[in-house]
């Protein structure tokens, strides 16, 4: 199955990149001397595509298992080579669950089925990378973002 995307230059070092879905995402970078982002870093995005891909499969298969929870987020962080072409050589995946009455054992099963089997985002992070992972588990409802 192929997917296909159009980039589109805005001006300066602006960018519009559409997605199967039909949505877009604007993508630009810091730039020496001005203050204003219009758009998310590229590389920061695969970050968030490997979060988000992740994050999908846990929420599916709890969902799956009747599992409950109040609330779930994703940190990720990544480290960059320092010679150029800089790329993230280790990556670390924080899956945070909230909950009154979690169900570990389901939660860390749902978060191996994703790193493991279904998160394709993440193998192709290993092509590259060192991807660590951790699981937190806080009883409560919500988050502070």
């Amino acid at each position: 199955m192929a997917h296909k995307i159009t980039t589109h230059w805005k001006g300066g070092l602006t960018f519009e990149s559409d997605n199967p879905s039909g949505k877009t995402v604007i993508m630009d970078t810091d730039v020496e001397g001005q203050n204003e982002r219009f758009g998310l870093s590229p590389k920061a995005m695969m970050l968030s595509s490997l979060a988000g891909c992740s994050g999908l499969d846990v929420i599916s298969i709890l969902n799956k298992m009747n599992e409950e929870i109040d609330d779930f987020k994703i940190e990720v962080s990544g480290e960059l080579t320092e010679e150029h072409p800089k790329y993230y050589h280790s990556v670390k995946v924080d899956y945070y669950f909230y909950g009154s009455d979690l169900n570990k054992k389901k939660c860390e099963r749902a978060v191996n089925l994703s790193v493991e089997k279904y998160c394709g985002v993440m193998e192709m992070f290993r092509q590259f990378a060192e991807v660590k992972t951790e699981i937190f588990f806080h009883i409560g409802t919500k988050h502070n973002m």
